[in-house]
This record gives structure tokens, sequence and C-alpha cells, in this order.
């Protein structure tokens, strides 16, 4: 059996949120002249760049329920989420604009729970109320670059977290599927739809150096972050990985106080360590107790090495190999470590 997956999901999670993180104030000083859309379009554009060289499972084809679903979390998380992010942080200190990312975990965890029913401790309740703390002490000490955009700013990046926690909860059962191709396909239609709102609005365009700036922001912190991300998911759930994204605002604050040093004010201070202590408390959980499996059949990416996949087949070189095929589970009682993945979706007291 795969040991430790909170562990693991936590350590892509957090690879995830590192990656994200460190491109806010990057494409905060890239984007400066750009239009919102036109930003969004470029950033989606190194996303699918990213998984040129990635390989898809032999047969790399969504069902059609997934596909329809792709197609709106692209708009949500691809085209209104980035550009909201682009304007917030044309019209808000990019140190501050990172730190209001922490509310994503806190929305994600919430809809998570709300839609999927994911088990929800006093732990984690503890952090997400201390985040949402943290985030409103935040917007509050947000300033904007000018008199005119001080509602709009910050809360123009409150926006893009909030569609983004829409976007990662709903994004749930693609997890499951060949991740490249989800992100693949995500990125695609971010680049379609972002460039076609860009070039319908006449908005300004990057120079060269600039897109070739938001192109490698696009790959890492939007492509592989997002694969990471994905695979996070399936190991535990949408909510204990958006949870752990809360990661993301203090990457991205560092770099931006590395780029622009400044003093932060005693109220931001007191948020970031709210926020501090909340990504503690969810990062230190643990959750195993006796559970039953009931004989389910389905279809999915897995391996051969987590203790649930144990039927054999033709043509699998290695049971560490992942692949995906129509396959039954016999009914199961044990105990381990778990998350709540797609296997793990039973009630809680």
């Amino acid at each position: 059996m795969t040991s430790r997956p909170l562990a693991r999901g936590t350590l892509l999670a957090a690879t995830a949120a590192t990656l994200f993180g460190a491109t806010i104030p990057i494409v905060q000083r890239a984007g400066t002249h750009v239009g919102p859309f036109a930003t969004a379009a470029t950033l989606y554009l190194g996303a699918a760049l990213a998984t040129i060289r990635l390989r898809v499972h032999p047969s790399p084809t969504l069902p059609r329920a997934a596909s329809l679903r792709l197609l709106a979390l692209a708009t949500i998380g691809a085209v209104l989420a980035p550009s909201a992010l682009a304007f917030g942080l044309q019209n808000t200190n990019a140190f501050h604009a990172s730190l209001l990312q922490n509310l994503e975990g806190t929305f994600t965890l919430l809809l998570a729970w709300l839609l999927y029913r994911e088990h929800l401790s006093k732990r984690v309740a503890l952090a997400v109320s201390l985040m949402l703390l943290a985030g409103c002490t935040l917007v509050y000490a947000a300033p904007s670059t000018t008199a005119q955009s001080l509602s709009r700013g910050p809360w123009m990046v409150v926006l893009a977290v909030m569609l983004w926690a829409v976007d990662s909860t709903l994004t749930r059962p693609l997890a499951d599927l060949d991740t490249v191709l989800v992100v693949r396909r995500k990125a695609l239609l971010g680049v379609a739809l972002a460039g076609l709102v860009a070039l319908t609005r006449q908005e300004p365009l990057p120079t060269p150096s600039a897109a070739l700036v938001l192109l490698l922001c696009g790959a890492l912190g939007y492509g592989v972050s997002l694969r990471l991300y994905l695979l996070a998911q399936r190991l535990m759930g949408a909510g204990r990985t958006g949870a752990v994204f809360s990661l993301a605002p203090f990457v991205g604050a560092l770099v931006a106080f590395v780029l622009h040093p400044s003093v932060p004010s005693r109220l931001t201070l007191v948020g970031a360590a709210l926020a501090i202590v909340a990504l503690w408390l969810h990062s230190t959980e643990s959750h195993a107790h006796e559970h039953s499996h009931l004989v389910l059949a389905h279809e999915h990416a897995h391996r051969h090495d987590d203790g649930h996949h144990t039927h054999s087949h033709e043509g699998l070189a290695s049971g560490h190999a992942e692949h995906s095929h129509w396959h039954e589970h016999s009914a199961l009682s044990h105990e381990h470590e778990h998350g709540d993945d797609l296997h793990h979706q039973h009630p809680h007291p």
C-alpha cells in the first residue's frame, strides 16, 4: 500500500503552490501595460506549451461529460479568474495581492465540504476560520495605487480567488482522468476564449520580452502547477489540496518583497501571522481509521501499489506504472491513513 498518501499529496500541492505563488509579482511586473484578457491568454498559452513533451495515456480521450465540464472550467479558471487577477495586480501592491490569495484555500475547503461532503474536522474548521479572518484583515490593509481604484484592486484579486476556488472544486472529478490531457485541453480553451475577448476589446498586447516572461510564468505557474494540483487532489480530495495550496500567497509575498522591499503594516503582519497558524494546522493534520469499501466498478487512472487496485491483467510491465481501464473492486475493510480520494468518500460521524 502507498505509504502516507496525505504526505505525498501535501508535497505535490505545496510544490504546485510554490510554482503558482512565485509568478504573482512577476506577472504584475510583466503585465503592467497589457490587457487583462491578453495576459490570461498568454499565461495559458505557456501552460499549453508546457504539456507538449509530456506523455498521455495510450488512448487520450475524455468522456463527454468531462469535456463539457472542462469547457465551463476553462471559462471560469482560465479566462475570468486570471483576467480579474491581472486587473487587480495593476491596481494594488503585489505583496498584498499575493497574501490575499490565502482566501482560495478557505473557499475551496468550504465548497468541497458543501458539494462533496469531504470530511471537515474541528482542527480544519479552526484553520478555515483563522484563514478567513486573515484574508479579511489583508483586504482591509491592502493599499491601491490610486484613490479611484481603492475598492477595486484588492477586491478584484479576491474575485479571482473566489473564481479559482470554484474552478478548483469543480475540477475534482477530472483529477482521476489523464492529468496531462486535462491541463492541455483546459489551457487551449483558455487561450482561445481569452484571446477572442482580448481581440474583441482591442486590448494592448505584450511586447516580445513581456510575452516571453508571461509564457514562462504560464508554463510553470499555470501548467506544471495545475498538473501537480490535480495529482494532489487525486490523493487528498479538493478541500485538503486547496488548504495546502494556501502556501502560494506566502511564496508570492516573499518574491514581491525581494523585488520591492518595503515595510509591511501592522495589519499585514497580523493577517500573515493568522494565515501561518492556519497553514500549520492544515499541514499537521492526519486522518486514519478503520473503514469499509463496497463492491465498485469504474474507470480512472490508477496504479497497482496503493492497496486498492489488486487486480491483474496482461500488458502491464510494472505495478507502479499509471494506466487507465475499467476495473472492479471487491468488498474490503481495513485501516490506514487516507484523504478524500475517489475510494475514500465514506461518511464520518
